[in-house]
């Protein structure tokens, strides 16, 4: 028998120095930025990536060919480096600067200096691998372009955009395609979530008509919607301004029947003033008197038909209703007016916008999916209303800016279950709410004065977000927690911006003529039983839990998903919900 050979001792010291070595000798690995950033004292510039999000292995459920191109429109960002994330950490544990109503007011100024990536130039004879060999090239030169200006000394800091050409391309084609375009904002961001370069590319260079949608304006205040029309109203007068809600059956008092039937009426109100600017501006060029019957047949319903799961409410799709496909054809189009008396209505608009929870409106029933993850809808979708009237829906799209990303995290445009370190959103999102004074959080004993772990920690101790082995507050998980709960709109955690001016004159809006009507779509009359079901019977555990109403259970990456396992166990305590917050 042959002897063995001896077992030398191996220290970890040399263990670490063996895998440093094999590490250098293998190289950067794919989608991260290079080893430059490992040296910290390291005065070398740090190049980026892009990084794809979500990503989904090719293997997933067979079927190699059909899942070849699964991540194909998959969003993609650049990584933050090493530095940047230390720097994050560090600043999680600074003093909150708390913000003055005028510091709030924002305009459109993180647009200057921004534009987007349009079509290049294409001829009819052209061939498809010239159209994508010139497009592939074009928009390298536009990204590589916007690089450089970060770079420079006197330039804004570049905000995370859509580095997907593919996205891109979906959008081009509902540009081309559409003859009204509505552009879908959240109002608590209007001038966030409105790039003026796609307004101008619009109306002066497309030469179309659009709308302006603004959707959620049942989470701010009537006389904060008033101005920001106004806003909109001077800056861009050539787009009209109509109000809408998503369906939400958690954002008022009543029993779930009472909600729905508010949330339909708001919604189906919405949709008709869609109908009567698409009718101004078409006139008698289509017939839209089938669509009109339509809206009329819908508001009589009592609520809107949402189907329990997708795959039903799939099959039971009239057969080119709804065109999905995952071979997009993104080739240029020839626009032509009202082709074959077809009224073609694009929706464009940020991720997280509430696009679909819109054409589910339009439509009267569920045929898109919802969900509040960034990315959701990855596929150009065609959706016939009647047969005169279709809609094109768009995949949410980043557009270029100089947006913080800690502010970006509250628009939407990225999901928090991707974010590396919440401190820097918390602290933006603690110095314009007092969230202390909101959820009677008690400062914890390690530190003298509130920052943004503090709040975590003093969140984690609320909730009970303990580590498994210590003990210790999960400060990420409770600042992640915090961030999910403003992104919905929950337990009046709403982060929400104002028009410039807006201190000033808020004497004039709180008097304004429109304020009564805004007050009135915010609130439909709808009759409810005067007991104690009208309060708020909901707890926090239950308003972070998923909804098959408006979320979708087999997401996995839905960002209200995170903690249902945590409200399973908690039983009902109060009806108040803030009572709950107090104790301990």
């Amino acid at each position: 028998m042959p002897q063995q050979r001896r077992k030398v001792a191996f220290s970890g010291k040399k263990k670490k120095d063996q895998l440093l070595q094999k590490r250098n000798t293998k190289g950067p690995p794919k989608y991260l930025r290079s080893t430059q950033e490992s040296y910290e004292d390291s005065d070398a510039p740090e190049t980026t990536a892009p990084k794809k999000l979500m990503e989904q292995p090719f293997n997933r459920g067979g079927g190699g060919a059909r899942n070849k191109n699964l991540n194909r429109y998959n969003l993609q960002f650049t990584q933050e480096s090493k530095k940047e994330l230390e720097l994050m950490k560090e600043e999680g544990f600074k003093p909150l600067n708390v913000l003055t109503a005028t510091e709030r007011e924002i305009d459109a100024a993180y647009f200057e200096g921004f534009d987007f990536p349009v079509r290049p130039p294409w001829k009819l004879d052209s061939s498809k691998e010239l159209l994508d060999r010139n497009e592939n090239r074009y928009f390298k030169e536009y990204v590589d372009e916007l690089f450089k200006k970060k770079q420079g000394a006197e330039s804004k800091e570049i905000s995370l955009f859509e580095l997907n050409l593919e996205t891109w391309r979906q959008l081009w084609r509902v540009l081309e395609f559409s003859d009204v375009l509505l552009i879908i904002v959240d109002v608590r961001f209007a001038s966030l979530m409105f790039p003026p370069s796609l307004y101008d590319y619009i109306i002066n260079t497309l030469k179309k008509h659009a709308i302006v949608v603004f959707n959620k304006v049942d989470l701010v205040a009537p006389e904060a919607v008033v101005a920001w029309r106004h806003y909109f109203n001077e800056r861009y007068p050539e787009l009209p301004v109509v109000l809408f809600a998503s369906y939400s059956a958690r954002s008022h008092k009543g029993t779930q029947r009472a909600r729905g039937r508010m949330s339909h009426q708001r919604s189906m109100e919405g949709v008709y003033n869609i109908y009567r600017e698409c009718l101004r501006y078409v006139q008698n060029d289509v017939d839209l008197t089938a669509w009109e019957q339509k809206i009329r047949e819908d508001m009589r319903a009592e609520e809107m038909n949402l189907l329990e799961n997708d795959n039903e409410a799939m099959k039971t799709l009239v057969e080119g209703e709804l065109k999905i496909s995952s071979s997009i054809d993104t080739t240029p189009h020839q626009h032509v007016k009202y082709y074959n008396g077809v009224l073609t209505i694009g929706c464009i608009g940020y991720p997280n916008v509430g696009k679909s929870s819109l054409i589910n409106a339009l439509k009267g029933r569920k045929v898109v999916s919802v969900s509040r993850t960034p990315g959701h809808t990855k596929h150009f979708q065609t959706i016939f209303l009647t047969q005169q009237v279709r809609l094109c829906d768009c995949p949410g799209l980043v557009f270029p800016s100089s947006t913080p990303k800690s502010l970006q995290v509250f628009l939407g445009s990225f999901p928090i279950s991707q974010l590396q370190v919440p401190y820097r959103s918390l602290k933006l999102l603690a110095e314009h709410i007092n969230l202390p004074q909101l959820f009677r959080l008690n400062l914890p004993e390690d530190y003298d004065e509130w920052s943004a772990v503090a709040i975590s920690d003093a969140w984690a101790y609320k909730r009970g977000f303990l580590t498994a082995k210590a003990a210790r507050p999960d400060r990420y998980r409770a600042a992640n927690h915090l961030l999910r709960m403003c992104l919905a709109g929950q337990q009046q955690l709403v982060l929400q911006f104002y028009p410039p001016g807006y201190d000033k004159q808020r004497e004039t809006w709180l008097h304004h003529p429109d304020l009564e009507a805004v007050i009135k779509y915010q609130q439909v009359d709808v009759e409810e039983p005067d007991s104690e079901t009208n309060e708020d019977t909901s707890s926090i555990c239950t308003d972070t839990a998923g909804s098959d109403e408006e979320d979708d259970e087999d997401s996995s990456n839905d960002e209200t998903n995170a903690d249902d396992d945590e409200c399973v166990d908690q039983p009902l305590r109060s009806r108040n919900v803030f009572t709950l917050l107090e104790d301990d």
